[in-house]
């Protein structure tokens, strides 16, 4: 057993996910050795706390990962596809935050509540990290699938300002302040288009509206963020053939992604035993109780790290489904936490 702890790379450790992720390594259990700050040259010499250090970014470059054992990437998807071989190369082991490899075959994309033992299967010494949106409901459908045998899911996402970078916060806070002072605004077509004027990365304006529309235009009117449901879902559960519709919808919260879903599974399913089921399952917290008005909300989530989920019933016309909705934080567990989980998992590799 090795006695010295791995050293980490933290790579984009100044962007949004970057941030969560300093924050996350400073309240987790602490299993690295060096943390080295990693981003682009513009931001080369800024001093960020972790651990309760100052530690100075350094530039990205090939050297930078000499000695790394595991390399965090939370970056665009062009620059991890440019750097995340650099640093395999250089020996690390890298977990990658964004879209670049995530439907590569040679490459694992890990829930370590639903298939940790996919970290040891990384021929080219990448392992994927899904994207938020997935993330978000995999964990709550992971543990439904091992107990009752998933086959359809139709889902629809209410995705917050956030999972379109602070470009898409600030626009929702800017949109708000503009929209705040009108009560006449939203009761005539077109008044809030005209009050908002800055759609930022939106197609539509956010605040006192809801744009079903997230991601970028894809085959047949499908978006990339549905696709990515839908595909991603059948890579981390093992089921090529898992039949998915996703709608992604963004919605005027600042973050943590709501889902409604309906599953269809092989067997019947019992509403109180599901409820008992995510219960007891890691990473899933069940507020549930609609009598009492109790059920998972962005603005109660968000900041956590749990999957929350709510409104447990069984289909009124097929006792194979189960309808429920949940909410998960799209900047933690769907980016920087599952990120830090994986490496964690890849820690105790290295010292054990």
């Amino acid at each position: 057993m090795s006695n010295r702890l791995p050293t980490l790379a933290v790579v984009g450790a100044t962007g949004a996910v970057g941030t969560v992720m300093l924050d996350i390594l400073s309240t987790r259990k602490n299993v690295w050795g060096e943390i080295r700050l990693v981003a682009s040259a513009r931001s080369a010499g800024k001093r960020l706390t972790v651990r309760g250090e100052e530690v100075e970014v350094q530039a990205i470059s090939p050297e930078v990962f000499d000695g790394v054992d595991v390399a965090m990437f939370d970056v665009p998807d062009e620059v991890s596809k440019e750097w995340a071989p650099i640093a395999a190369e250089r020996g690390a082991v890298v977990v990658d935050n964004s879209g670049a490899f995530r439907l590569d075959d040679d490459v694992p994309l890990v829930v370590p509540e639903v298939n940790a033992e996919q970290v040891r299967n990384r021929p080219r010494n990448i392992i994927s990290n899904p994207n938020c949106t997935t993330l978000s409901m995999i964990v709550a459908i992971g543990a439904l699938h091992r107990a009752y045998g998933l086959t359809d899911l139709v889902v629809s996402s209410y995705q917050a300002a956030s999972g379109a970078g602070q470009q898409g916060v600030d626009t929702l806070y800017d949109q708000i302040a503009k929209v705040a002072t009108d009560r006449t605004l939203g009761t005539r077509a077109g008044d809030v288009r005209a009050a908002v004027s800055d759609l930022g990365p939106f197609p539509a304006p956010l605040a006192l509206n809801v744009v079903p529309w997230a991601g970028s235009l894809k085959d047949d009117g499908w978006s990339s963020e549905e696709l990515k449901v839908r595909n991603e879902s059948r890579k981390i559960l093992g089921l090529p053939d898992l039949r998915v519709s996703a709608t992604c919808v963004r919605v005027p919260v600042v973050t943590t992604h709501s889902l409604a879903i309906h599953a269809t599974f092989s067997t019947e399913v019992d509403a109180d035993e599901a409820r008992r089921l995510l219960a007891s399952s890691p990473g899933v917290v069940v507020q549930d109780d609609p009598a009492k008005g109790e059920f998972p909300t962005p603005i109660d989530v968000v900041g956590t790290d749990p999957t929350w989920v709510g409104r447990i019933r069984r289909s009124l016309d097929d006792p194979r489904s189960l309808d429920l909705f949940l909410c998960g934080d799209n900047l933690r567990k769907g980016a920087a936490l599952n990120t830090a989980q994986i490496a964690e998992l890849l820690a105790e590799e290295f010292t054990s």
